[in-house]
């Protein structure tokens, strides 16, 4: 009976897709974590603006109806409150103080409020991400060293060179992820404001295909569906150009003498895939933090990377903007 045999390609797109799915079902509810973290002070600040502005808009509107009827005298309680009354009104302080005090107390309060499962609140379109991301990540990466000239066994590639062909192979799977990671924010935001004054300009959706119909229908694919492509980019170039450049080399240094990567054990693997992991996420993370305010907050929605880092950076600083969460 002759073996079967499977190419490296598909090797590494079945092991990229089963990866995938694996690890989302696991991290997972720390990732919602992360995006409640980074988007929930600009959340608050947008539902306490919306509300300033509608109720203002609301008291313009009285006074012109009462001055068409040539009434003099505006009674004050027809002129506009200050903010910090429309804030005490609609629940939102004017500072906006943030919902969650850390990871911890963003865990347990998601938990204690909408329960252990809404920590998993829009897992098929991430699960699908994840076997997608990977699996185009694998296969990509694989095509990139041979571009490069690797062959197995003959002609090794540098770590400099890994590394480049792990951030080649990070741009390219940006454009199939992005989709997935707009759902995947906007589903996980419903968390929080479901329960926090529900939050103006935020939609609320049936599930994750409500989700995808809705916004496409209102902003098409290329404004709803790749909202925050920039930042994926800045994401995913930089961290996976780390993250290989570190899983290589840690793999590199545990080869025996006259050995070959061949010869490492599981063991070595899990050090460098977890080593790996810790540079992916430090190598550029306020993108993703920008990245999640511009698919969570629809006053980001349409304004560039840099407008929006600024913006955020102004208005949290470094440790509660761009890198909360973190």
């Amino acid at each position: 009976q002759t073996p079967i045999v499977m190419a490296d390609g598909y090797k590494d797109f079945i092991a990229g897709t089963v990866g995938g799915f694996s690890g989302k079902l696991l991290d997972y509810p720390l990732d919602t974590v992360k995006v409640l973290l980074q988007t929930q002070n600009s959340l608050a600040t947008s539902s306490a603006t919306a509300a300033e502005s509608a109720s203002n808009h609301a008291t313009r509107r009285t006074v012109q109806e009462t001055a068409s009827k040539n009434v003099r005298n505006i009674p004050k309680s027809l002129h506009p409150p200050p903010p910090s009354q429309i804030a005490a009104a609609t629940g939102a302080s004017a500072t906006s103080p943030p919902v969650y005090r850390g990871a911890i107390h963003c865990l347990t309060h998601t938990i204690q409020t909408r329960g252990f499962l809404s920590l998993y609140n829009g897992l098929p379109s991430p699960l699908l991400g994840s076997m997608a991301e990977n699996a185009v990540l694998f296969l990509s990466y694989g095509h990139v060293k041979k571009a490069l000239g690797e062959i197995p066994g003959e002609n090794e590639l540098t770590l400099l060179q890994l590394s480049c062909a792990g951030g080649v192979a990070g741009g390219i799977v940006s454009f199939v992820l992005n989709p997935f990671e707009v759902i995947k924010v906007q589903m996980q935001v419903v968390n929080a404001t479901r329960n926090h004054n529900n939050r103006a300009g935020v939609r609320s959706y049936k599930g994750v295909v409500d989700c995808v119909l809705q916004t496409v229908r209102t902003e098409g694919i290329a404004r709803g569906l790749y909202r925050g492509q920039t930042s994926l980019l800045l994401r995913e170039i930089p961290g996976n150009f780390c993250w290989y450049g570190v899983y290589e080399g840690v793999c590199l240094s545990q080869i025996p003498e006259g050995g070959s990567k061949r010869d490492l054990g599981a063991s070595t693997h899990l050090l460098g895939g977890a080593a790996a992991g810790v540079a992916y996420w430090t190598a550029f993370y306020p993108a993703d933090t920008v990245g999640s305010q511009m698919r969570a907050n629809p006053d980001y929605a349409s304004r560039r990377f840099a407008d929006v880092f600024m913006d955020v950076y102004r208005s949290e600083g470094v440790a509660g903007g761009v890198w909360g969460g973190g």
